[in-house]
């Protein structure tokens, strides 16, 4: 469907081809960009979205099909060319240098020099230019991993839009940011859309799509199902388009046995934290509850988290695991006492990219049992088998690189690493991000089933209406500190914004 004549096409890709061992990744594909205009690629996990921007970008070579660039033809074969051609892109894993200074990141691969030395001062300054399109007022002279994952993201964008992009490429570029800064990421998008530079928007949140973009495309099992305009597209409608059936997106939990109050206690915190980190706070986990944590970006909630599976030592208060204190020192103490933590990163903490989906799957087990408790090959694949068909994960064999899977199979990996240590308590730290809606819908339905049959479940996650959807009670967390816990008919997102914005800001962390 097209609205616009060719002169507003500025790219367009044809009969896009390329298939993987065992995948026909892309099956004659086409995507058309225009001027003026944020385009968003929906669709579920392994649709198809990244591997065509990779396409576009000269990660992959393509094996059939044409794409043009402001009418002429272009074949990138590597992600150098394509930005040379005005091809920018910002992926959801942020691909910068943490040992470099922000300036150096901005201008990496492009120093100004000046009587052949680099100009350091030209360099800063054009750093802060072009972060001030962010209204980011930071030092520069930093080092990037100085900074929260929310600012590298900002950079990493700022970046990308100071290298005269002739198109500029966003997956999933707001799974780390908070309202705050979706706002002013969208602020610069649609500046940028009203100075000719479109946008290819990726992302999983419907209400960004209907908020930001123009047009979707909309693929599955990669192929084209369609090109449509937003204004005109209900949104039930587009998640059929991108599911293929009709689709209920979550089984909602039944709030009639809300709060589970003479449920045994399984974990007790008191007075638990850890300087500069997070607040001492009070917290009670009881078998087969939900507890939810809701909070903005950096509000405390993935160190609580930490602290409940020892990845950081508490320095204050106590845990108790059924009544007996405990002392997490390190994760391996919590994997003993039956704890299972899905990580936020599940590229940095979670999978093992060079392992394969087997060798994923019982790492948890192998380190619970001890080195010298090898678990024998037969059993391996005799487990990696079951979990694979008990969570409907999407791979052609136990043996394959789980990097070759989509973000959606891989999270569901994650989850299945930690299940085969049958734990007393699951700690989800934003299980759904980065996924689509369907993955997202197979996954929380499946940890509450498990709730219900008794397993204790902390769920993480900035999507509070999920959080909601899915908790028997919730903490509220703002500046690292727990300031709040809500239930029954209050379980409510306009009572936990409240919350969070009525009360008054915690003091300063230690230092």
């Amino acid at each position: 469907m097209e609205t616009s004549t060719d002169n507003d096409v500025i790219l367009r890709m044809s009969g896009i081809d390329i298939q993987f061992p065992g995948v026909h990744a892309l099956d004659n594909v086409d995507f058309t960009l225009r001027k003026n205009e944020i385009h968003s690629i929906m669709g579920e996990n392994g649709a198809g979205k990244s591997t065509l921007i990779k396409v576009l970008t000269g990660v992959y070579k393509k094996g059939g099909g044409t794409i043009l660039l402001d009418g002429k033809e272009i074949n990138p074969q590597n992600p150098l060319e394509a930005r040379q051609y005005g091809i920018n892109s910002v992926y959801q894993e942020i691909n910068l240098c943490d040992n470099l200074s922000v300036a150096e990141n901005i201008y990496a691969g492009r120093q100004q020099t000046r009587f052949g030395k680099i100009n350091w001062k030209a360099i800063k300054t054009g750093a802060e230019e072009a972060l001030k399109k962010f209204n980011i007022n930071i030092d520069v002279s930093r080092l990037l991993g100085s900074y929260s994952v929310a600012v590298k993201q900002m950079i990493a964008i700022a970046r990308a839009v100071d290298m005269n992009s002739r198109l500029l490429i966003l997956d999933e570029p707001t799974s780390s940011l908070d309202r705050p800064e979706v706002e002013q990421l969208f602020t610069t998008v649609r500046k940028l859309k009203s100075e000719g530079i479109p946008v290819i928007f990726i992302t999983h949140f419907l209400d960004q799509v209907y908020e930001l973009c123009d047009k979707v495309t909309v693929l599955r099992n990669g192929k084209l199902i369609g090109e449509y305009e937003l204004a005109s597209l209900p949104k039930l409608e587009l998640v059929s388009k991108m599911v293929g059936k009709d689709f209920s997106t979550l089984e909602k939990r039944s709030k009639s046995g809300a709060g589970k109050t003479q449920n045994e206690v399984l974990v007790e915190a008191k007075g638990l934290g850890r300087k500069r980190t997070v607040f001492p706070f009070n917290l009670v986990i009881r078998k087969g509850e939900a507890l939810g944590f809701a909070g903005l970006l950096g509000s405390g909630r993935t160190e609580v988290a930490n602290l409940l599976f020892g990845i950081e030592e508490a320095d204050s208060g106590e845990l108790l695991l059924r009544n007996n204190r405990k002392t997490f020192k390190n994760p391996h103490d919590a994997i003993g006492e039956f704890i299972a933590f899905c990580p936020e990163d599940r590229k940095k903490n979670g999978l093992i990219h060079d392992l394969t989906v087997r060798e994923n799957i019982i790492l948890a087990l192998q380190a619970k049992q001890g080195m010298f408790k090898f678990i024998p090959l037969k059993k391996q694949e005799e487990i990696a088998v079951d979990y694979i068909k008990k969570l409907g994960i999407s791979t052609p064999g136990p043996d394959v690189p789980v990097s070759s899977l989509s973000g959606g199979n891989q999270q569901k990996v994650i989850l299945a690493r930690w299940l085969v240590t049958e734990p007393s308590l699951l700690i989800l730290d934003e299980p759904t991000r980065g996924i689509d809606v369907h993955a997202k819908a197979e996954i929380m339905n499946l940890a509450m089933r498990l709730c219900d049959q008794g397993m204790a479940l902390v769920f993480i996650s900035s999507e509070l209406e999920e959080v909601i959807r899915c908790s028997d009670r919730i903490a509220i967390m703002r500046d690292r500190k727990k300031i709040a816990e809500i239930s029954g008919e209050d379980l409510d997102e306009e009572k936990i914004l409240k919350t969070i914005a009525a009360e008054p800001g915690a003091a300063a962390l230690e230092v």
